[in-house]
């Protein structure tokens, strides 16, 4: 039989299981290893990349803005002047602080532009329905909350209102439905809507200085890197798909599949993001080398392009399986120039948005994708495409084939939106 040991095991009163004794050094050793482990497992953690802390700095800021705008209720001498009135600063920075500087500026205009013209109509309604008296003043005030609530309501459903002013819609109505409703009940309804609308500005006026000034974080910024990230994946994307379909080694193969699919993968659920940020984008200032006029339009059109190149690449796979090893072996030369020659070219459209310089379109882009159309030209040549159609599998070559050529269009079409961009954008000239 196997001999088993027994620990036994202390507890206190309220059970918990106190250290056992030490029956020698080493075992005093092992179990101080033990009961140390959490903490260095905790100390070995990687420190924070550049996203977490800017996660730890936006979160700082929204903690100094709500202490800032909290002292309109704890100092006596600034809660006399606003009353029970200064929770509406509080709730202005809770709403409207946001991760990006954009955002923070889009929702803090759009509160204040519905908080305006909601409050000033609402006061014109609700001083008309006094002025009418009797039945006739809840006759005025329901048709007014009627007319306009339906009348913004239907706004916001316009694409592009929607799209940028739909919180300011949405304040609008609310803005206007407390003001004129409230106001048949208040004497001082004017009074009452110039003072809520101070302390909406002093909350928005505290989120948008710590936003714009205490270390911001610009969507400009973020659209930007993200975009040039994309360059960077796609091309990384075909040199995997190169690595795993013409190289013999099944441990690349397996490893740079999961890697190129998912990186293509991740590369066609960036429209929502892209839109938002363009949308934030918008709104921000000048700021290092984006001015206010900067085509933010066209990150839009070259992540679409880019949204295509991924179509295409992982369609490369399921025509390449469909294809013969045999086959495979009579373009293996030809196709891994291509394919080398596009994800370079890929490279070097994203490095001139790195750097932000002009895109060397006619004398670099040009010459290389004329070069890779012969290329490719020669593998569908009638007598090579003759003998592929005479095997089984000579449909899969012809579709890779022409997967390929559909790359080198579209990345003729990326090339002249980045050449756009440049012109656009004022990018300097390559030295």
């Amino acid at each position: 039989m196997a001999s088993s040991t027994v620990i036994a095991i202390n507890v206190d009163r309220e059970g918990v299981a106190l250290a056992p004794p030490y029956s020698s050094k080493s075992q005093k050793k092992k179990l101080d290893r033990f009961y140390c482990q959490p903490i260095v497992s905790i100390l070995k953690q990687k420190p924070m990349n550049g996203h977490d802390m800017r996660k730890v700095i936006h979160s700082v800021k929204v903690g100094v803005a709500l202490v800032l705008v909290s002292l309109l209720y704890l100092l006596g001498p600034l809660y006399k002047r606003v009353g029970e009135n200064a929770m509406w600063a509080i709730m202005t920075v809770v709403v409207i602080f946001e991760f990006f500087a954009g955002a923070t500026l889009s929702k803090g205009l759009n509160r204040g532009i519905g908080t305006v013209l909601g409050g000033g109509l609402g006061c014109l309604g609700a001083a008309f329905a006094q002025a009418v008296g009797g039945v006739g003043k809840a006759i005025v005030v329901g048709i007014a909350v009627f007319i306009f609530g339906a009348g913004a309501t239907y706004t916001r459903q316009i694409p592009n209102i929607k799209k940028k002013y739909d919180y300011g819609a949405l304040i609008f109505i609310l803005t206007f439905n407390l003001v004129v409703v409230s106001g048949l009940r208040a004497d001082q309804v004017l009074e009452l809507a110039r003072d809520r609308l101070a302390t909406i500005v002093m909350g928005f006026a505290i989120c948008i200085f710590i936003s714009l000034l205490v270390f911001p974080i610009w969507a400009g910024d973020e659209l930007h890197h993200s975009l040039i990230s994309r360059f960077e994946d796609l091309a990384r994307s075909l040199e995997g798909f190169s690595k795993e379909y013409f190289e013999n080694d099944n441990h690349k193969e397996k490893k740079s599949s999961a890697n190129f699919s998912g990186k293509c993968k991740s590369i066609l659920h960036s429209k929502a993001k892209d839109e938002s940020l363009v949308n934030f984008a918008r709104w921000e200032p000048w700021h290092g080398k984006f001015g206010f006029s900067y085509p933010w339009g066209k990150y839009l059109k070259i992540g679409e392009d880019l949204r295509d190149l991924a179509i295409i690449i992982l369609s490369l796979k399921g025509c390449h399986d469909q294809s013969s090893e045999i086959l495979e072996a009579s373009v293996k030369e030809a196709c891994e120039g291509i394919i080398a020659s596009l994800a370079w070219t890929i490279k070097e459209l994203g490095e001139s948005i790195k750097e932000m310089s002009k895109c060397r379109y006619e004398d670099m882009i040009m010459p290389k994708m004329k070069s890779v159309r012969i290329e490719v030209s020669a593998i569908v040549n009638p007598f090579a495409l003759g003998t592929y159609l005479e095997n089984s599998d000579g449909l899969g070559i012809a579709s890779f084939v022409h997967s390929l050529m559909k790359m080198v269009e579209k990345l003729e079409e990326l090339a002249k939106e980045v050449e756009e961009l440049g012109q656009l954008g004022g990018f300097h000239e390559n030295s």
